[in-house]
C-alpha cells in the first residue's frame, strides 16, 4: 500500500480507527474523515502511535451534511491528486427518530445518502488511480430490511430496526448497481457484513441506552480490529483486484437477501438517492 491514498469514513473509533491503523501500518496514506473535530484529534494520535506512522490526516466530514460532505470532497482534490480507496466505514443508530439538516431520516441520511453523495463525487478522483476501490460497510442487518419508497424517512412509522435494516439494505443495494454503473472504468465496489462487533454504535450516549446489554455481550463480540479484516482484505488484496458488486463476509463473497438481489429496487433508490441530495443539479 505504500503510496496509495485512502480515506475511511468514521474514523475516530472502532472499525473505522482499526481499520486506519491497519492500512497506515501497510504503507498507505489515510485520511480520517471524521464528523466531530476534537474526537478526531484524539483519535489521529492514537493511529500515528499505533501504526508508527505520520502518513496519516485529519479532515473534518460530517455525513449527515451534503454542504460538509461537498466542502470536504473540494479540500480533498485539492491536497490529492487521486484517490485509490474510499472505505464507507461510518454509521450512526438512532434509538428515536431523528433527521439530518436536510431533513431525512438520520439512519437513511448518514449510512447512504451521505455515503452515495460522498462516492459519486469522488468517482473521478477514483478513476484517476490505477485501480480504484470503494468498500461499502453493509450487515447483515439488511436481510431484515426493506425500502419503504412510499415513506423512506420513516415519517409515520419508526423503529430503530426498521430505520437501521433500511439503510443497511441500501448500502447493499447501492454496491450493486454503482458496480454495475462501473463496469469498464477499472474502479470496483463491494459491500462487506464484518460481524458481530464490539463498538459503540447503538449506545446512546446521553441516556446510557444499550450500555449494560452491550457490556454483557462483549466476550461474544469480534474486537474492532477483527471486524475490520475484510474490509482491509478487500482494500488490499490482489485477490479482488477485478471483482465488484459482492458481498464479503470473512473474506469470502457471501450471499444476500432476496431483496438485495432486486435490479428494479436498485434502480429506483439510484434515482431517488441523486435526487435526494442533489446530483442531478450538480
Amino acid at each position: 500500500m505504500e503510496g496509495k491514498i485512502v480515506i475511511v469514513t468514521g474514523a475516530n473509533a472502532g472499525m473505522g480507527l482499526a481499520t486506519t491503523i491497519e492500512l497506515a501500518k501497510l504503507g498507505a496514506t489515510v485520511i480520517m474523515a471524521c464528523r466531530d473535530k476534537e474526537r478526531g484529534k484524539k483519535a489521529l494520535q492514537v493511529a500515528q502511535e499505533e501504526s508508527g506512522s505520520q502518513h496519516i490526516h485529519l479532515m473534518t466530514c460530517d455525513l449527515g451534511s451534503f454542504q460538509s460532505i461537498r466542502t470536504f470532497v473540494e479540500e480533498f482534490k485539492v491536497a490529492h491528486s487521486h484517490l485509490d480507496v474510499l472505505i464507507n466505514n461510518a454509521g450512526v443508530v438512532t434509538i428515536k427518530r431523528t433527521v439530518t439538516p436536510e431533513g431525512h431520516e438520520a439512519m437513511m441520511g448518514v449510512n447512504h445518502l451521505g455515503h452515495f453523495l460522498l462516492t459519486n463525487l469522488l468517482l473521478d478522483w477514483l478513476a484517476r488511480a490505477d485501480h480504484g476501490r470503494v468498500v461499502v460497510l453493509s450487515s447483515g442487518a439488511h436481510k431484515a430490511g426493506r425500502i419503504h419508497f412510499e415513506d423512506p424517512n420513516l415519517t409515520k412509522s419508526f423503529n430503530v430496526m426498521k430505520g437501521y435494516a433500511q439503510s443497511k439494505l441500501a448500502n447493499t443495494l447501492f454496491t450493486k448497481e454503482l458496480a454495475e454503473r462501473l463496469k469498464g472504468t477499472g474502479i470496483t465496489v463491494n459491500s462487506v457484513h464484518p460481524g458481530g462487533v464490539s463498538t459503540s454504535l447503538g449506545v446512546d450516549r446521553k441516556s446510557g441506552f444499550g450500555k449494560t446489554i452491550h457490556s454483557l455481550l462483549r466476550p461474544f463480540f469480534l474486537t474492532p480490529a477483527q471486524g475490520a479484516e475484510t474490509a482491509v482484505y478487500l482494500a488490499t488484496s490482489p485477490e479482488v483486484i477485478e471483482v465488484s458488486g459482492e458481498y464479503f463476509y470473512k473474506k469470502k463473497v457471501a450471499p444476500v437477501a432476496k431483496q438485495a438481489k432486486d435490479n428494479q429496487a436498485a434502480k429506483k433508490l439510484w434515482v431517488w438517492s441523486e435526487e435526494e441530495t442533489g446530483l442531478l443539479r450538480s
